[in-house]
């Protein structure tokens, strides 16, 4: 569709038409509307129904070219802590700074999400699970190494990732394979927390 301004003649043959600036207007409200569909508003990610509807269309792709796609939960360690200790507000300062710092270390094709809550996931497009695993393993100690500024306090964080990859021949559906990166995210919390668990491969 061509953009519209506010030189363009009118539709109405008018010399002064008020309608294509409501028009611009209402396309401006309609552009920000169709973000919000798909934005998570506090981190700027993904949101949770646009992760399993492109979770859904890069799982097509690798059945259809072959090439895997890899899936990488990530949560952050003791985070029940931070809101109580220093309140929801600080806690959605975390939140934003580590969403910042996810989107820089990852590829333009890449897809970060927040989950929910403290929980963010990425997928990963034409991505075995070795590169996958050295990308958790590198926002793990970008995350570990960033420090949070709220105020007059300085505090640092820590997460723990689950790891996962999606290949032709593999069978299990959407919800079985989150389920899976999110298994190997919980055996990371069980082993003591700040590292990633994963499928098991040949190093």
């Amino acid at each position: 569709m061509n953009q519209v301004n506010a030189k363009d003649p009118c539709p109405a043959g008018s010399e002064v038409c008020t309608n294509i600036v409501e028009l611009q207007r209402l396309r401006e409200e309609i552009t920000y509307l169709a973000s919000l569909v798909r934005t998570d508003e506090l981190t700027g990610l993904y949101n949770y129904r646009y992760f399993y509807q492109t979770l859904s269309l890069e799982m097509e792709r690798v059945r259809r070219s072959g090439q895997p796609a890899s899936l990488i939960m990530c949560d952050l360690d003791h985070f029940k802590s931070i809101n109580d200790i220093y309140g929801h507000e600080v806690g959605n300062l975390v939140l934003s700074h580590i969403a910042s710092l996810i989107q820089k270390a990852i590829r333009r094709l890449d897809i970060p999400c927040r989950y929910g809550g403290e929980e963010f996931a990425i997928i990963l497009p034409d991505t075995a699970l070795p590169q996958g695993v050295r990308l958790a393993n590198r926002l793990r100690l970008i995350v570990g190494k960033a420090l949070i500024n709220a105020g007059d306090l300085v505090f640092g964080v820590e997460a723990s990732f689950g790891v996962a990859t999606y290949a032709r021949g593999d069978c299990f559906n959407e919800k079985e394979f989150v389920d899976m990166a999110d298994g190997y995210l919980y055996m990371a919390k069980q082993q003591g927390r700040n590292c990633v668990c994963h499928t098991p491969f040949d190093e």
